[in-house]
C-alpha cells in the first residue's frame, strides 16, 4: 500500500506541475463504508477526521436508519493509514470545521437528538489526541445550527453562515456570526444577513479579509411541503465594505466540498449537487452528483472549468495539508457514502 500510494503521489506532482489540478487516493477511512459531513482539521501536522453519519444497517430506501459517530480518526503522513485515536465528547456531524492554532474546531452540528450550537475543539499533542480546554474555545453559537458553511479568514476571524436550526430541510436561515479566533471577545458578533434568499448547505470561502458564500439550497413549499431550489449565487463579505454580489456560479451547487480551496488569487469549487438529478431514485440507479472542478480568478471575476473529478461526493470537509487539499469521505450519492481520501493539488 506504501508503495503503491508513493506512486500516486509522484503521478500527482508530475501533472501539477504541467498545470493542471491533480487527484491522488490515499488511505481511505477505516470505516468501511464511509460517512457523510464528518469534522476535518490539522493539528501538528497531522490530519484529523471526526465524528459524521451514517446508515451502517440498511439504505435509507429500505428503511435503514442514520447514525452519528464520535470516532477521531488520524493520519501522520500521506503514504500512511489512519488510525482511530479518539472520540469527540458526543456524536455529531453536519456542523463546520475549522482549524486555528493547531486545534481543529467542530462549530454546531447534528446528532441523533437534533442540531446544536456548541463549540468543541481537539488538537493532536505528545502524540495523542486530546481535547481543548473549554476556557481556550470560542464560546457557543447563538443558535443552533447545522448544514451551514464556515471559514477562517486570513486574519483569524471565523464566519459562519447560514444552515437550519431544526432536524428537517423546513426553514434555512440566512443569519451570519463572526468572532475573531484567539481574542478576549466573549460573544459572537451577528453580522448582516446574506441579502438573498436562506439557504442550507452552501459553500464557504475565506479570503485575505473576510470571506465568500457561495450557492447551497433555498427552501420553498410546494403541494404543502418544503422543497429545495438550488442556487448559483456568489456573495463576498469584506468587514470595511459589507456584502457584495459576485458573478454566479456556472452551475448550481449544493453541498460542495467546504471550506473551498483557495490558491494563488482564486478560489475552487469542488463538485456538488448540480440539481440536474433532483427527483431521481434515491437509491442505487442514482448516478451521483457533479465531477466539475469550477475556477473563480479573484482578480478577473472570471468563472472557469478546469478540470474533473474522479470520484465526486458532496457533504464533506476540505483540508489544506501538506500543499494539497485533502477531501475525506462524503456521500457518492443519496444515502451511500464512500470511505476514500483524496487529495487535490492545484497548479
Amino acid at each position: 500500500m506504501r508503495a503503491v500510494l508513493s506512486f500516486l503521489l509522484a503521478l500527482g506532482v508530475f501533472d501539477e506541475a504541467c498545470g493542471a489540478p491533480s487527484w491522488t487516493p490515499l488511505s481511505p477511512l477505516p470505516d468501511p463504508i464511509g460517512v457523510a459531513a464528518p469534522f476535518a482539521g490539522v493539528s501538528d501536522g497531522v490530519l484529523l477526521v471526526a465524528g459524521g453519519a451514517n446508515f451502517p444497517g440498511r439504505p435509507p430506501w429500505e428503511g435503514g436508519k442514520k447514525v452519528w459517530h464520535d470516532t477521531v480518526w488520524a493520519l501522520r503522513s500521506m503514504t500512511g493509514t489512519w488510525q482511530e485515536v479518539g472520540t469527540l465528547t458526543h456524536p455529531r456531524a453536519y456542523g463546520v470545521s475549522l482549524t486555528h492554532r493547531n486545534r481543529l474546531l467542530c462549530v454546531g452540528g447534528s446528532n441523533a437528538t437534533g442540531h446544536n450550537s456548541d463549540v468543541t475543539g481537539i488538537r493532536w499533542q505528545r502524540g495523542r489526541i486530546e481535547s481543548v480546554p473549554l476556557a481556550d474555545l470560542p464560546p457557543p453559537l447563538p443558535m443552533p445550527m447545522a448544514n451551514g458553511a464556515g471559514v477562517v479568514d486570513g486574519g483569524g476571524t471565523a464566519y459562519i453562515a447560514c444552515g437550519n436550526s431544526e432536524p428537517g430541510e423546513q426553514v434555512a436561515s440566512g443569519r451570519v456570526f463572526s468572532i475573531r479566533l484567539g481574542s478576549r471577545e466573549v460573544a459572537w458578533t451577528e453580522l448582516p444577513p446574506i441579502p438573498a434568499e436562506p439557504r442550507i448547505l452552501p459553500v464557504a470561502a475565506g479570503l485575505t479579509k473576510g470571506f465568500c458564500l457561495m450557492g447551497g439550497a433555498a427552501l420553498e413549499i410546494k403541494g404543502g411541503r418544503p422543497v429545495r431550489r438550488y442556487l448559483r449565487d456568489v456573495w463576498r463579505y469584506r468587514p470595511s465594505r459589507g456584502w457584495d454580489r459576485l458573478p454566479d456560479l456556472p452551475e448550481p451547487c449544493v453541498a460542495a466540498a467546504s471550506p473551498a480551496p483557495v490558491h494563488r488569487d482564486a478560489l475552487y469549487v469542488v463538485g456538488g449537487d448540480d440539481g440536474s438529478r433532483f427527483g431521481q431514485p434515491a437509491d442505487l440507479r442514482h448516478p451521483g452528483f457533479s465531477n466539475t472542478l469550477h475556477r473563480l480568478d479573484l482578480k478577473t471575476l472570471q468563472w472557469t472549468d478546469i478540470g474533473r473529478l474522479p470520484a465526486p461526493r458532496v457533504t464533506l470537509p476540505c483540508v489544506p495539508w501538506k500543499g494539497g487539499w485533502i477531501l475525506p469521505s462524503g456521500e457518492v450519492r443519496p444515502g451511500v457514502r464512500s470511505p476514500e481520501v483524496w487529495r487535490l493539488r492545484l497548479p
